[in-house]
């Protein structure tokens, strides 16, 4: 009689990394929803780069588990997720080189794949900014990891969390107000180039896409054509 061998109920780690400036002071957050509860790491460094940054986060997300785990690794990097999943085995085939030359960040992919290849890890892409809670919490774990490798925060100091909505308790006897409606929007397509742009700014920024288009957009009206017009020739925004 043949057994099957129950499949093993998978971790899920979420991995983010990021940069400002690029190259820059940089930082990397995970976020491990697992048996043993959630566990938060974050960490930085005074002189990096973006890739540098989510290439860490991945490697800092396994290294928490010990070989033969089964994890599912959440990242917005498609850098990340196409060096494990479609780049990597022609590199190797190769001595770590590609078409170009060496294998950039050559020694942390060789880790990566190390821990990648002694663990089950199923690689799933998410878009970033886009409201997934675990997703924007490894986000803002990165943003604090820079925080302390510049100094400017102290690594106990907890990570807040997202601003939540006030609740609202109502006053006895006093008729609860109606909730304020919703601010009205309009939706506009753009060019999907600009829309990587947008999100590569806004995470820059420390913003959701959205909130990085208003932005841009009250600056293009506060400009005008004149001034938009003097900033692209490269030019300063003043007559």
């Amino acid at each position: 009689m043949t057994t099957t061998k129950p499949a093993l109920a998978r971790a899920v780690a979420y991995a983010d990394g990021g940069c400002d400036p690029n190259p820059g002071p940089g930082g990397w957050g995970v976020v491990i929803e697992g048996s043993e509860g959630k566990v938060e790491l974050c960490g930085g460094d005074r002189a990096t780069t973006n890739n540098r940054m989510e290439l860490t986060a991945a490697i800092k997300a396994l290294s928490h588990f010990p070989a033969g785990s089964a994890i599912e690794m959440r990242c917005d990097s498609q850098y990340v997720i196409k060096s494990v999943t479609e780049w990597m085995r022609g590199w190797k085939a190769k001595g770590w080189r590609t078409s170009t030359g060496p294998v950039k960040n050559v020694e942390l992919m060789q880790e990566l794949d190390a821990l990648n290849a002694a663990r089950d890890v199923k690689w799933t892409w998410v878009r970033g900014h886009t409201g997934n809670v675990g997703n924007e919490r490894a986000d803002r774990l990165a943003a604090q990891g820079r925080r302390q490798a510049l100094g400017l925060a102290p690594a106990s100091e907890p990570v807040p969390a997202a601003p939540a909505v006030p609740a609202v308790v109502p006053t006895p006897g006093v008729a609860a107000e109606p909730p304020a409606p919703a601010p009205r929007t309009t939706q506009v397509a753009i060019d999907l180039g600009l829309g990587l742009d947008v999100s590569r700014g806004a995470k820059l920024a420390g913003l959701t896409p959205q909130a990085f288009v208003e932005r841009a957009i009250r600056v293009a009206l506060k400009l005008g054509p004149d001034g938009i017009a003097r900033v692209l020739d490269g030019g300063s925004a003043k007559p």
